[in-house]
This record gives C-alpha cells, structure tokens and sequence, in this order.
C-alpha cells in the first residue's frame, strides 16, 4: 500500500511543480523589475537576466532547475541573495509553530464538539451548532484575522496585533512567542474545526445507528462510556482522512493568515516571493508543499489501517 501510494504521489509532484514553473515563469515582468526597480532600463534588465541565467530558452531552465533539484540545491534567492534552502528553513519552523498548534486546536475542538453533535443530532444543541459551523465555515480566513486584531489586541489589549516577538527585547523568550501566536493560531484552528468537526459530528451519528452500539447499550453499558469506548474510535476514520487531505486548503488559509498578522513562516515567503516573481524561492516552497500533503495522505492512511485492519488488505 505504501509503494503504491509513493509512486503515484511521485507523478503528482512532477506533474504540480512542473505545471507551478511554468506558470510563473509565464507571468508577466520578472524579478530584473523586483530587484532593479520599475524604472530600470531594458539593457540593465537584459544584463541582469543574463547574470541569473534567465536569458535562456524556458525548457533548458527547467532541466537546470530538476538538474539542481537532483543534486539537492534548491537554488539561491534572487530578491534576498540567499540560499533557498536556508531561507525555507528559517520560515519552516515558525510555520511548523503555526501548523502543530492550529491542527492540535482543531482536532480536540472537532471531537468535542462532534460528539455533542452526533449525539444529539436532530435536536436543538446539533442544530445551533450547525448554525455555527456553517458561519466559520463561510467566513474568510483574513476577515476572521482582521476582526481578532480589532478587538482581542486594539480594543482590549489582551494579545499583540502581529510580528512572532516583541521588537523591543534584545532576547525574547518562549512566552512571548507564545503570546505572539496565539492569534494566528486561534484564527486557523477555528476555520478548521468549522470542517472537520461537522464531518467527525456526521460519522458520530452514523456509529450511532450501528448494531454493535445497541448491543452494548442492551449489555447495561452507559451511553458515554459506548462513546468514549466504542464510537469515538470508529469515528475518527474519516476526520483522519479529511484531515490528511485537508492540508493545502490550511496552508492556502496560513498564507492569508502569516500575511494579515504578518507573521514569518512559509506562507508570508511565499506571498512576498509570488509578489518579487521569485522563481526558485516559489518552486522550492511548491515542491515542499507537494512533498508534506503527499506524507499527510500517507500519514492517514496508516492511521487509518490502524484504527480499522481492514483496509490493510483492500
């Protein structure tokens, strides 16, 4: 299953970084503008694209970039001088940050809030909570930031508005990255439980109507130890497999989010270097999204074959 699952996840990779190249090397413009300015002249613009090696036919750039790619550079950075690999290592672990924290929020919000809703499903608690789900669910993820930094840090001042630490200390410590990232975290982890726990909330429900949970209703067992022993397990099947597939849509949300708080990670890299027409920073952070969603999927499929065996041998 895991070879399986490997080589065909390898064609997708091809496939998306090779359609992203393209793309933005389609783009009108080019990083000579970002980097000499809009009023450079056209033989500046010529030289320059000649020092990056942009000057040559667009397929001999690509086999240039896989070429790189296969010795493990992933380039240097035309706007910052950089290279890419550092570059993505230093925003990857405030992103990391942002993701584990958000995910944990999400997670442990849509179990709870999906065992209420599939226990009570039809009633007036399910149905507020619907209600609920269904306006996060519709609500942009840069409105949801913008209307936290109006009243969680301009009005009552609880929280800061932006950054990942106060500019002020020399050295800040780990609570003042935390309370830095409370924010966005909170602004991620609750779009994402708008989803997953209305899924977890459907498949509570339809564990519900299953003959094994009447039996053990009929044995004496209470209703919230055949939840918590029972129905919890089964359940998690599909909020593992949305979670899994859900990973572009959070990091497409983290994009938005990084850039209204303004907050380092790969989503802010990726928003500034789309801007600048970064190419190797834009195809590198690509390839890297492609890499950690084909490892998500993976990831839930083995979580998947363990919590049921059965689908080991399907």
């Amino acid at each position: 299953m895991i070879l399986s699952r490997l080589a065909a996840s390898a064609l997708t990779l091809v496939l998306l970084v090779t359609i992203v190249f393209f793309m933005v090397h389609a783009t009108p413009g080019g990083p000579a503008y970002s980097i000499l300015g809009q009023k450079a002249t056209p033989e500046a613009v010529r030289q320059l694209n000649v020092r990056l090696g942009l000057s040559a036919p667009l397929w001999r750039q690509y086999l240039v970039w896989w070429a790189h790619l296969l010795e493990g550079r992933l380039g240097y950075s035309y706007l910052l001088n950089r290279p890419v690999a550092g570059l993505i290592a230093a925003y990857a672990a405030n992103t990391l940050a942002l993701y584990l924290g958000a995910i944990t929020l999400s997670v442990l919000l849509s179990i709870a809030i999906g065992l209420v809703q599939g226990a009570f499903w039809g009633q007036w608690p399910a149905r507020l909570i619907g209600a609920a789900q269904l306006v996060l669910y519709a609500m942009p993820v840069f409105f949801a930031g913008t209307i936290l930094i109006l009243y969680v840090a301009v009005k009552w001042r609880w929280l800061p508005a932006g950054g990942i630490a106060d500019i002020r200390h020399a050295a800040p410590g780990v609570a003042d990255y935390a309370r830095h990232l409370i924010l966005p975290v909170v602004t991620v982890g609750l779009l994402g439980t708008a989803g997953l726990s209305r899924y977890f909330g459907a498949a509570v429900h339809e564990e519900l109507g299953k003959d094994y949970v009447r039996t053990a209703l009929a044995k004496g067992l209470g209703f919230g130890a055949v939840l918590r022993r029972h129905v919890l397990r089964n359940a998690l099947r599909p909020l593992v497999t949305i979670l899994g597939l859900s990973f572009p849509y959070i990091f497409a949300g983290s994009v938005l989010v990084e850039t209204v708080f303004d907050y380092p990670g790969l989503g802010f890299l990726l928003w500034r270097s789309a801007l600048s027409q970064d190419y190797p920073v834009i195809s590198a952070i690509v390839l890297l999204i492609g890499v950690l969603t084909v490892i998500g999927n993976l990831l839930a499929d083995l979580v998947n074959g363990w919590l049921d065996p059965r689908e080991r041998f399907e």
